[in-house]
């Protein structure tokens, strides 16, 4: 979706150069919370409700979408030479089964995490590689967003296979955006958290924890 470069631009808490091995992103905390700039999406009607619990992996972010759409972002540089994958676990709860992802009236999403390159000036040249959790399609397929050809919609899980249990997954995010924007990208400049149900009108539920970039 479009809007979601607005979250990752008025997100300002930008890092330096990431060096270590594995990368996190998120610490998932009441503090981190309070910090992170959460951005509605123009025309929907509720925000996303965001929250943070525990379990015994660690911290984990908790979303529901009620008829909502708004975004955590961050602005943080991420050395995909030297830690091209991005790993994510997350859970689907609540899925919105039935609804066509491929499509304005259904691009909506239970969880996504958003990779972000700017290649411009303006947040409209930017670049972004959707990673989704999906309701509807099998893990591997991928479309450009309905909204704009410089996001790829990609589908890293699936509710057909993991519906309301953990799953981890991993992408080599450099290679994305070159099998999907043609573009060679060393550096990454932004990753955000969504879950909405705007175009829908439906109502969902997940969790994100542990997203962090790796060397393998």
């Amino acid at each position: 979706m479009l809007k979601i470069f607005n979250i990752i631009i008025t997100s300002i808490f930008l890092f330096g150069s990431a060096a270590a091995e594995n990368i996190r992103i998120f610490e998932f905390t009441e503090k981190e919370l309070t910090e992170l700039e959460v951005r509605k999406v123009r025309g929907a009607d509720n925000r996303t409700n965001y929250s943070v619990g525990s379990n015994e992996n660690g911290n984990f972010l908790s979303a529901i979408a009620d008829n909502a759409a708004s975004g955590l972002g961050k602005e943080i540089k991420i050395n995909l030479k030297k830690t091209p994958y991005i790993n994510i676990t997350w859970k689907i709860e609540k899925d919105l089964k039935g609804i066509k992802e491929n499509t304005k009236k259904g691009h909506d999403f239970a969880a996504r995490v958003f990779a972000i390159k700017k290649t411009g000036a303006t947040p409209l040249s930017n670049r972004a590689i959707n990673y989704i959790f999906s309701s509807n399609n099998e893990v591997g397929e991928n479309w450009p967003s309905p909204y704009t050809k410089k996001s790829i919609d990609n589908v890293l899980a699936s509710t057909k296979n993991n519906f309301n249990e953990w799953v981890t997954v991993k992408a080599n995010v450099k290679e994305d955006f070159k099998r999907f924007h043609d573009l060679d990208v060393d550096e990454l400049d932004g990753l955000a958290i969504m879950a909405d149900t705007d175009n829908s009108k439906m109502k969902s539920i997940s969790y994100f924890q542990n997203i962090y970039f790796s060397e393998n």
